[in-house]
């Protein structure tokens, strides 16, 4: 039922037999030989991508309704037995789980051995999906929106700052303000990501254009344009914290008025937790002075 979810979900026999650790050709047999059982056709293998048929829609409706329940089952069992142990399934955008993930995981390992984490890095629209099918327990992203089937935690507002060159005419100014950045090279976010908005629109308000010669969909690629002089940026501050310290960058503040990118945590709005979950969610929210003295003496 798993593997007949995720291949639907992701259109893709590949990619469905990727995520639960089988061969492509060992996918395609499993759901053959499903069909041969049920006595239909559930996926029309004559549009790409794959397409349901309307038994196949059936289908998945059951599919997700016994593997919620297997869920179900799951936390009734957990809290009978006391312990904290399973698997808690992230989906993280990547700007998190590059500044801090790995902390994170060893902190909650160090606390509970027998539980481990599953992170999966993804853009934004692919975090939300895969909370929203259940293929994740929790989700991880910027400028989260609540909707009628996933609910919003508040996690933490980080600065954004100027990034630039340390070769840059702005790179020795204690701070800027907006209007310094009028006509400058910079390197931007894709158009269709909430972070690229909301820059848009603290530039529009401060009535500044800046030259838009690069945009990507990732943090990590904008810095290092960024390092090798290819224009400024704006980027939360925690984010550049190793390229920083490497000398690659260097992080201005932004004045007077601070610019904040907010962070949250996203699940299903009726989603019940079982323990290793509720462990991990209640670490998240946790201030990371709490364990991050433990983690450099372990």
């Amino acid at each position: 039922m798993k593997l007949f979810r995720d291949i639907v979900q992701d259109r893709s026999f590949s990619k469905g037999a990727a995520l639960n650790g089988i061969s492509q050709s060992a996918a395609s047999q499993n759901l053959h030989d499903l069909e041969q059982q049920l006595g239909v056709s559930l996926l029309d293998r004559s549009t790409r991508p794959l397409t349901l048929t309307e038994a196949g829609k059936l289908y998945l409706d059951m599919c997700r309704d016994v593997l919620r329940r297997r869920d179900d089952f799951q936390v009734a069992l957990d809290l009978l037995k006391g312990q904290v142990e399973g698997t808690v399934r992230v989906a993280s955008i990547y700007s998190v789980g590059l500044s801090e993930m790995s902390q994170i995981e060893r902190e909650f390992s160090r606390r509970h051995p027998q539980a481990r984490l599953e992170v999966e890095y993804l853009r934004p629209e692919k975090v939300y999906e895969a909370v929203v099918t259940d293929r994740a327990d929790l989700g991880l992203l910027s400028y989260p929106e609540p909707n009628k089937s996933i609910t919003v935690r508040p996690w933490r507002e980080e600065e954004m700052v100027l990034a630039a060159s340390p070769y840059h005419p702005l790179a020795n100014k204690p701070e800027v303000r907006p209007e310094n950045l009028e006509g400058l090279a910079f390197i931007g976010f894709d158009e269709d990501l909430p972070i690229r908005r909301n820059i848009d629109r603290f530039l529009k308000d401060h009535r500044v254009r800046v030259n838009i010669t690069l945009h990507f969909d990732n943090l990590l690629t904008i810095k290092n344009a960024v390092a090798h002089g290819s224009g400024v940026s704006i980027m939360p501050a925690r984010i550049m914290e190793e390229e920083v310290a490497q000398g690659r960058l260097v992080r201005i503040p932004i004045a007077p008025r601070k610019l904040f990118r907010p962070v949250g945590i996203v699940h299903l709005r009726k989603k019940r937790f079982h323990r290793a979950g509720q462990a991990f969610l209640d670490l998240l929210q946790e201030p990371p002075g709490a364990w991050t003295a433990a983690l450099s003496q372990s």
